[in-house]
């Protein structure tokens, strides 16, 4: 018999915080909350059922990650379940200390499961995708919504109405100004509503979208945590101050 798929952020983050909502305690197999996590778990749309055994993510597979975040907590006197993996120590990193967004990030993992579920989306949990933070399942609601073509193409021409070009709202390149004809209405959109709000059911609006780069757009993905077009603006200014 074949393991079970590695946990994967969103799995974790789901754990991190029932463990800490919980009182920062490994509940046991048997207890409701473990049960309901299970649940939730087996229902995610991120491993293919065929490379599934029958104990995934199990009641007592649920308890012992549990486990393997009390041997992180730092407030923890004691040794806990030691052998959990490398991401359980970069979740716990990224969101122990912030609980807002840990619960922000559950709610909407949740929440798109179960929207993703009911409407047979198709959508691709490729292991070498590029993933944020916030997992495997809000980073493709991300990036979905960014191909969104008729909203993208809705606001660039609203810009173009507006102020007759396609300008970064970082740097300011201008592809028509640099490529001429072949660059006029080239740019591309960035979504602005921070990933742990996301939902599979949010409905994008123009004011949503961030006329930028491909350069600038990258940069923003590739941060963490994920730059704001102001931040990155910001950045960009310091190290390249005007004459």
């Amino acid at each position: 018999m074949t393991r079970n798929p590695d946990w994967t952020r969103d799995e974790l983050i789901l754990a991190l915080e029932l463990f800490i909502r919980s009182g920062h305690k490994q509940l046991k197999a048997s207890h409701p909350d473990v049960v309901e996590l299970s649940k939730q778990l087996n229902q995610l749309p991120i491993h293919d059922h065929v490379l599934r055994n029958s104990d995934f993510r199990n009641p007592k597979g649920v308890s012992m990650k549990l486990g393997n975040f009390l041997s992180i907590d730092p407030s923890y006197v004691g040794i806990g379940l030691q052998r959990g993996g490398k991401q359980d120590r970069e979740v716990w990193d990224e969101f122990a200390n912030n609980i807002y967004k840990l619960y922000q990030t559950a709610d909407s993992i949740r929440k798109s499961a179960a929207q993703i579920t009911e409407s047979s989306t198709d959508y691709s949990f490729d292991s070498e995708d590029e993933e944020f933070p916030e997992g495997k399942l809000l980073t493709q609601i991300h990036k979905r919504k960014e191909r969104n073509r008729k909203a993208v193409e809705q606001k660039k021409q609203k810009v173009l109405e507006e102020t007759g070009k396609l300008v970064c709202e970082v740097c300011e390149f201008d592809f028509a100004e640099r490529y001429g004809p072949l660059g006029y209405g080239y740019a591309e959109c960035h979504h602005t509503i921070p990933v742990f709000q996301l939902t599979e059911e949010h409905r994008t609006r123009l004011a949503d979208l961030a006329i930028v780069c491909a350069n600038c757009h990258r940069m923003i993905h590739h941060s963490r945590p994920m730059l704001s077009i102001t931040e990155l603006r910001v950045l960009v200014e310091q190290h390249n101050p005007k004459a």
